[in-house]
């Protein structure tokens, strides 16, 4: 045997993501530099595992066993560098947070001055829609979220960020040649929703449900990002995140359409099980936004009224 550790890692985001393109993406690599770090990987081993089927990758039981043992390796050569560092006198450790989709334009401003002033930080976050963020949570596999919806089936704590606010929304374009009064958007304009699970697409069907609208048409995208260029494009109305959205309106691609019962308030909490034991990374990254959430806030948040 004469793998690498990084061999370990691109084998271990393959199985994972079922996916070469997507681990490639992952690891930020190319798929041809993936592909052939498993193809070497592989290579040491006299059964196959992975196996690919109708163009869909899959991991054959061996691979599984081996992933499991690879992942072990990882994390104890993770535990020898942390050991180091804390003999050095460094704050040393893993902090993972799970985020949902909307919330990677919030939660990279509030690490990222903890992760600069801590260099001996492991650090992951996992970008997901809702139901996995809170899956993630439910199963202790991170230590914290951040949601803007709390779960109410989960005992957890919660530490504050943000006010969250949804407005109803037009690509600039579609809303200079609209008939009519804004009270007809929900009733004749197609409509667009995030899929089902996502905090934002569960605000905006409480609204019209409250409001018993007849939807005439309804489009659904799988991300925020994806959203936000449908309605700048044209292709219908939405009730999306400011949060998400303040560049395009500032340039003038998306313009906020006043509608009585909107905006929609939330808030960002970073949330984690109530009786989870933090470790000490985690407790003192609660410490640093005590101290720097304000400072946070008033130099990349000072719009959020």
């Amino acid at each position: 045997m004469n793998y690498t550790l990084h061999q370990l890692q691109v084998f271990i985001e393959v199985v994972n993501k079922k996916s070469i393109t997507k681990a490639s993406e992952a690891l930020f690599l190319t798929q041809p530099a993936v592909s052939i770090q498993l193809k070497k990987f592989q290579d040491q081993f006299p059964f196959p595992l992975t196996e690919v089927i109708g163009r869909k990758l899959y991991v054959t039981s061996f691979g599984e066993e081996i992933a499991h043992l690879a992942k072990k390796i990882l994390n104890d050569v993770s535990s020898l560098d942390h050991k180091t560092k804390q003999y050095q006198g460094k704050l040393a450790g893993k902090l993972s947070i799970s985020v949902v989709s909307t919330g990677k334009y919030v939660m990279p401003y509030y690490l990222s001055g903890f992760v600069q002033k801590h260099s001996g930080i492991d650090f992951s976050m996992d970008v997901a829609n809702k139901l996995k963020v809170v899956n993630d949570l439910e199963n202790n596999l991170v230590d914290f979220a951040l949601v803007s919806v709390l779960p109410d089936h989960i005992e957890l704590n919660r530490f504050p960020l943000l006010k969250n606010s949804l407005y109803l929304v037009g690509g600039s374009e579609l809303e200079r040649n609209r008939k009519g009064t804004s009270s007809l958007i929900f009733n004749e304009q197609p409509l667009l929703y995030r899929e089902p699970g996502s905090a934002t697409r569960n605000a905006m069907e409480t609204f019209i449900q409250g409001k018993n609208f007849p939807v005439s048409k309804k489009i659904e995208l799988t991300s925020n990002e994806a959203l936000k260029q449908a309605v700048i494009a044209g292709l219908g109305y939405s009730i999306m995140p400011m949060i998400g959205i303040r560049n395009a309106i500032d340039m003038g691609l998306i313009k906020v359409i006043p509608y009585k019962g909107l905006p929609i308030h939330t808030q960002w909490n970073l949330v984690w099980l109530k009786q989870k034991k933090l470790s000490p990374v985690a407790e003192a990254f609660l410490d640093y936004l005590q101290e720097e959430k304000d400072v946070i806030k008033d130099k990349y948040f000072k719009w959020v009224l």
